[in-house]
């Protein structure tokens, strides 16, 4: 089956950087979209950042010129470089994958979530 796993969350101050990755797993034929949504305390899951196996990316207005998303095909792997972190960046942050497989065809993954936590 597959499998997204996150890592890299923690605490951080305002200002500060993290560096989130997710690697997937499993018996995949193809990764198309992959990338990084967040859920606010309170909130509902938002999109922060994609990118297509064509290297095509779409980004939140609220991340812009902070956080870069970046991909590695041959682990399966995608990454999320977080800097000058906001209070309001505060949120659980989840993994996101459109994936093919042989024996349900395209669709959505997510991960367990990462938390993220950005205070003085």
């Amino acid at each position: 089956q597959v499998q997204l796993v996150e890592s890299g969350g923690g605490l951080v101050q305002p200002g500060g950087s993290l560096r989130l990755s997710c690697a997937a797993s499993g018996r995949i034929t193809d990764i198309y979209a992959m990338g990084w949504y967040r859920q606010p305390p309170g909130e509902q899951r938002e999109l922060v950042a994609t990118m297509t196996s064509g290297g095509h990316t779409n980004t939140a207005d609220s991340v812009k010129g902070r956080f870069t998303i970046s991909r590695d095909n041959a682990k399966n792997t995608v990454y999320l470089e977080m800097n000058s972190l906001k209070p309001e960046d505060t949120a659980v942050y989840y993994c996101y994958a459109d994936i093919f497989t042989s024996w349900s065809g395209r669709f959505p993954y997510w991960g367990q979530g990462t938390q993220v936590t950005v205070s003085s």
